[in-house]
């Protein structure tokens, strides 16, 4: 039996309200996990972009893929191996200013993870850390080793392809010139 891999996957739809849950169904019914998720406005103008992470097969992604572009908002679905595109993720840590202040050690991790204090104030210190998930879980795994982190947030992975185009843009054209001919 094959092994589970990550993927992500691409959609790319019109701005519909409903489409999300038809979207992340496609998986409730496959009973595969969505690993994370971001949604945002994508460069091509009313077309919104759907990041989405998931463990499994090739097969199940093929079959994901095509559950997906059967959505009839749906305009192109897409999945990639982790080489094939280029991503980052945010996060957000909140330790304690005393506790900070107290300990050196706090700020030479901080550091030593490329992260940037973005706040103090007498209560709290926010620290940011972009990079991929495994920068951001080592900082986070560092930090909390030593007690001190109170809060933890990360956003779902945003990507872009090693393409030097937009495919949804050239799929876009050629159905346009193919309505007109």
């Amino acid at each position: 039996m094959e092994e589970n891999k990550l993927y992500t996957i691409l959609v790319y739809s019109e701005n519909i309200a409903g489409i999300l849950n038809q979207i992340t169904a496609v998986f409730t019914r496959r009973q595969v996990n969505i690993e994370s998720l971001n949604v945002c406005a994508s460069s091509t103008p009313g077309v919104h972009k759907y990041t989405i992470t998931c463990y499994c097969s090739s097969e199940m992604v093929k079959m994901l893929k095509m559950q997906i572009e059967k959505r009839i908002d749906v305009l192109q679905a897409r999945y990639y191996h982790d080489e094939d595109i280029f991503m980052l993720e945010s996060s957000l840590l909140k330790i304690s200013t005393p506790t900070m202040l107290e300990n050196p050690e706090i700020c030479r991790i901080v550091r030593h993870h490329g992260a940037r204090i973005v706040e103090v104030n007498p209560t709290y210190t926010a620290v940011e850390k972009t990079g991929t998930t495994e920068d951001i879980l080592s900082l986070f795994e560092a930090l909390n080793a030593l007690g001190v982190v109170r809060q933890f947030a990360r956003s779902g992975r945003i990507c872009i392809t090693r393409d030097t185009r937009e495919q949804l843009d050239d799929y876009l054209a050629q159905r346009e010139q193919e309505r007109h001919s």
